[in-house]
């Protein structure tokens, strides 16, 4: 356990870093550092979505039994994608930073900062990401262990099935980079955005009720009887689970309502985003 997180400790900040470089140095690109963050973060974050995805696949086909059946890459991919969530905080801090000082706010270009004004920079940060922020601290603090300490063994199959959660994030993230650079009507966002649309509601939203209809499978009984037939944690901990997706959902159908609203009509819609 020790050796894998610690892998994952080095892995991911040092393929960030690594990435920022080579976009910054590059002969073709050459890109601004604060480009080169954004951009580094996102491929950071589809790389280990690959790689999660992967490892749910597998150990979810793997398992026939899904109480019982076991996987040895769901012990191990879980420990080293732990230290992913924790340098993804600070990666996103970063791109929060820098996006903060080109809009002008960071002081004069090329003098010192105002006493005080990363505070002010991590508060705006905490306030807009503050859903992610709070996922990802409990995915290391609750969910890491419970994964690793409280399932004894038991319910890989479920587990790679929430790994495969991950399928959405490579659209999130192109998509993100995308409207960075002003590409919010090309052709290529606009399938990106019907890909991450469908996704999503495929591998985080329906997941749920799939994983009570596999329960329900398994234990012979009805779908809307599963619920009562499984303790009150377990149904608290998936509805803690499914909260912020429905959330996320609920943006991406508005961004969708607005992607696909046609150039040129004024009136207000309910789809319509605020700035």
């Amino acid at each position: 356990m020790t050796l894998l997180f610690v892998l994952g400790c080095i892995f991911f900040p040092l393929s960030f870093t690594v990435l920022c470089w080579g976009l910054q140095n590059h002969s073709n690109l050459r890109m601004e550092r604060a480009e080169a963050v954004l951009v580094a973060s996102k491929l950071v974050s589809s790389v280990q979505a690959v790689m999660a995805s992967t490892a749910g696949y597998i150990v979810s086909t793997s398992c026939k039994h899904i109480i019982d059946d076991q996987h040895w890459l769901s012990s191990a991919y879980t420990q080293f994608a732990v230290p992913y969530f924790i340098y993804d905080i600070y990666a996103m801090f970063l791109c929060h930073w820098h996006k903060h000082q080109v809009k002008g706010h960071g002081g004069d270009e090329g003098g010192a900062r105002a006493p005080g004004s990363i505070w002010a920079v991590a508060r705006g940060y905490l306030h807009k990401e503050f859903l992610m922020v709070l996922h990802h601290a409990v995915m290391v603090l609750v969910c890491f262990p419970l994964s690793v300490v409280w399932r004894q063994g038991k319910g890989d199959f479920f587990l790679g099935c929430l790994l495969m959660a991950e399928v959405s994030t490579p659209f999130v993230c192109l998509g993100k980079i995308l409207i960075q650079y002003k590409r919010q009507h090309t052709l290529l966002h606009k399938v990106n955005g019907a890909l991450m649309l469908i996704s999503f509601l495929c591998c985080r939203v329906l997941l749920f009720p799939y994983l009570y209809w596999a329960y329900g499978r398994h234990a012979g009984l009805p779908l809307l009887a599963v619920p009562l037939a499984i303790p009150a944690h377990v149904n608290l901990g998936a509805a803690l689970l499914l909260a912020p997706q429905l959330y996320w959902f609920f943006l991406i159908c508005r961004g969708a309502c607005r992607l696909f609203r046609p150039r040129g009509s004024t009136p207000p819609s309910p789809c319509q985003t605020q700035d």
